[in-house]
């Protein structure tokens, strides 16, 4: 039975150690990366890609490198969340395509394509610059995905723990189009959650009127 949305953020939680019994279904792991393919971006630029890995020899190179953490080799399936470099340089073509995909007037596309050089010009100055812009959107990709999980009752662990140039060279990534943001396993719990801290809402939240 699925879960309320609330029911979702009350059963999420960092999963340090999967059931390596258990293994996702094709149906529920599609329905994760497609809360991850239907996020929301700057521009609707979906700056992102989504590497799925379930070979254990790889899972077991990339623990190495994040810190030995089991998570990497015990969940159902590891994804690898990506963060786009040079699909979002106008010089790419990629943003006109996407653009592109609203039927609109050529003088229309132009001007949300000089928009977009103009408003980003500093950002897209740099791969440095378009990672720091990039890997931000892919979390709320990430985000998505985990409470997706969730309302599935499967669970999640974000991990930042890694180091990402060895990372990155396992993955034999050309890092001039994508570079690692976000190592996240998916599977099923084999222990119990622990109890859930946060702040008061009071505490968090400030009303301006």
């Amino acid at each position: 039975m699925e879960k309320t949305f609330m029911e979702a953020m009350d059963f999420r939680h960092a999963c340090k150690i999967f059931d390596e019994t258990k293994k996702i279904s094709d149906e529920d792991l599609t329905y994760i990366l497609e809360t991850g393919r239907k996020s929301c971006s700057s521009f609707g630029m979906e700056p992102w890609k989504f590497l799925v890995i379930t070979n254990d020899d790889l899972r077991e190179k990339i623990k190495e490198v994040c810190w030995n953490q089991p998570q990497v080799t015990t969940c159902s399936h590891l994804v690898i969340v990506l963060a786009a470099i040079e699909n979002v340089k106008p010089e790419s073509g990629v943003p006109r395509r996407k653009f592109g995909r609203r039927e609109m007037p050529q003088e229309k596309l132009d001007f949300y394509l000089n928009l977009y050089a103009d408003h980003l010009k500093e950002t897209l100055s740099t791969d440095e610059n378009i990672y720091a812009w990039t890997s931000k959107q892919t979390y709320i990709a990430a985000s998505n995905m985990m409470t997706a999980a969730a309302v599935r009752g499967i669970d999640s662990c974000p991990i930042e723990g890694f180091e990402k140039e060895n990372v990155e060279k396992i993955l034999e990534l050309d890092t001039t189009k994508y570079q690692l943001s976000l190592v996240l396993p998916f599977g099923y719990r084999i222990n119990e959650q622990s109890t859930q801290q946060r702040e008061k809402l009071e505490d968090i939240v400030e009303y301006i009127k």
